[in-house]
């Protein structure tokens, strides 16, 4: 078993079973934390996550399937997408970056249709492989239908954008949107709420 990330929430690590590799995502204990709040927040967030991978990969969302779940050491055994991350490849520059960024569009369209809020919509958390783009970390999601919080949600994504990808920033989002407009009815609502979010935020800048 190889240790392959570290965040602040949890331990990534990359192991086999049955000659195919698998990912071990392993929630961490938090030491400032009072101990059963700890817990409690431990195995919430575990069952939150399963939850979450399992409706999206329902709804037609490519996922990493859930091997097991143990709950009482809050850990989530699951298939590891062997790909290549959108980050890089859109830091290629390559003639399909329309068409991968209107695909996300359309898997975020998915997610809210059934309210699902990722929580953390990078390009580092999305994976292409055999022509599907799978979604990954979910450890930051949760269920919602409020319109603020999927503006909050594709609000990451162009930020995401603009910090990883800025010379292809406009190309980017603009099919991403187009996607979006594609495949969910009120995809108008949240876009004009990440426009009210944007306005928000530069007015406490100043």
């Amino acid at each position: 078993m190889k240790l392959i990330k570290q965040g602040a929430e949890a331990k990534l690590f990359l192991s086999k079973k049955d000659n195919q590799k698998i990912l071990i995502k392993d929630r961490i204990k938090k030491s400032y934390r009072i101990p059963q709040i700890d817990v409690n927040i431990r195995k919430s967030r575990t069952s939150q996550e399963f939850n979450l991978l399992s409706e999206a990969r329902r709804n037609g969302v490519p996922t990493p399937k859930i091997l097991d779940v143990d709950k009482k050491n809050y850990k989530i055994i699951m298939e590891f997408i062997d790909g290549e991350r959108i980050k890089e490849l859109l830091n290629k520059s390559n003639k399909d970056i329309e068409k991968l960024c209107f695909e996300i569009g359309t898997l975020i369209g998915k997610l809210h249709t059934v309210g699902i809020i990722h929580g953390d919509l990078t390009t580092s958390n999305m994976i292409l492989k055999d022509n599907k783009i799978y979604f990954i970390d979910f450890g930051l999601g949760f269920f919602s239908k409020k319109i603020e919080d999927q503006g909050t949600d594709l609000r990451l994504l162009h930020e995401a954008f603009k910090s990883t990808h800025y010379e292809i920033l406009d190309i980017c989002w603009r099919n991403t949107i187009k996607g979006y407009k594609s495949d969910y009815s009120r995809a108008e609502q949240v876009l004009n709420r990440v426009s009210e979010i944007e306005k928000r935020a530069r007015y406490m800048e100043r």
